[in-house]
């Protein structure tokens, strides 16, 4: 075990984790990644982290983006359901019927975006890929 993250060959990661860290980046609070900590070895785990010390340069902080391929779908905001909802020929928006129809989509969302996981990522402190094992649902 080492100090140098270059010794890293794979990640993994927990749908959830990864779920709710997608989820916090979207909704545009705090900075949310997944961590790796040293020391480190061929195969790691990232977990879950909101950044709150930038200043912690010997953690790897990987963007949950960097996750998912180009064709994730898009995190599913309170405005576009709103939207659809209110154009759709077939239903009356009302504040109920939009957070029933928001937590259905959200719910789809997270069913779908598990499907666009990458087989690999690049951290930012390697200039290489690393494999990716999702750990769950």
């Amino acid at each position: 075990m080492t100090t140098d993250p270059s010794v890293l060959r794979s990640l993994a990661v927990s749908a959830e984790d990864l779920l709710a860290a997608v989820e916090a980046d979207a909704r545009g609070g705090p900075r949310t990644v997944l961590r790796v900590t040293p020391p480190f070895s061929g195969r790691m785990r990232a977990r879950l982290h909101v950044v709150r010390d930038e200043t912690d340069s010997a953690t790897l902080h990987v963007p949950p983006a960097a996750f998912l391929d180009d064709d994730a779908p898009p995190y599913p905001t309170p405005d576009e359901t709103a939207d659809e909802l209110r154009s759709a020929d077939d239903a009356t928006y009302s504040v109920d019927r939009h957070r029933e129809y928001h937590e259905q989509r959200l719910d789809d969302w997270r069913e779908t975006v598990l499907d666009h996981v990458t087989d690999t990522v690049t951290p930012p402190a390697l200039d290489r890929d690393i494999d990716v094992s999702v750990l769950g649902p």
